[in-house]
């Protein structure tokens, strides 16, 4: 009789054990996305280089912007240098003279942003996203209305 209780624990608990272990276990592959969250591609067709480093600029943009309207020194991490370099979805596009006017125009307001006292930094930074615009609407129009927004507002 004893044999046979254990032998209807064992076979319960190896039940038991079955249906918890099933429950709520994701595949190896959906934990890690579940606790990594990947961005998605703003690009059907995958994200260039200079795509990737130009969101990675329009985010600094948004930093220095906020640190010209709290009145602190400008600081930069990105390599800027890149944006001549950098792979492009359209390499033609890149490659015209037009990009790289203003890919250098862009250059020296990002070198003149570095070294500019608060008072110049506001004047030098609309300059930046001025010329981001320009090249934005003759090259690529999509984030034209997301640039728009690194402007900062005039003082009443």
């Amino acid at each position: 009789m004893m044999k046979y209780n254990v032998l209807k624990f064992g076979f319960a608990f190896c039940i038991v054990a079955a249906i918890l272990s099933s429950c709520n276990h994701a595949p190896e592959e959906e934990k890690i996305e579940a606790k990594e969250p990947q961005k998605k591609s703003l690009n059907p067709n995958g994200d260039s280089e200079l795509a990737l480093l130009m969101r990675a600029m329009f985010d600094e943009a948004e930093q220095i912007k906020n640190q010209i309207i709290n009145g602190e020194k400008v600081t930069t991490k990105l390599d800027h240098e890149k944006i001549l370099s950098a792979h492009a979805t359209e390499p033609e596009k890149a490659n015209s003279p037009e990009f790289k006017a203003w890919a250098g125009a862009y250059l020296k307001n990002v070198e003149r942003l570095k070294g500019a006292n608060p008072e110049n930094a506001e004047t030098i930074f609309s300059e930046l996203v001025s010329s981001c615009l320009s090249c934005h609407k003759a090259l690529c129009p999509g984030p034209v209305v997301r640039i728009k927004k690194l402007r900062i507002p005039k003082k009443m």
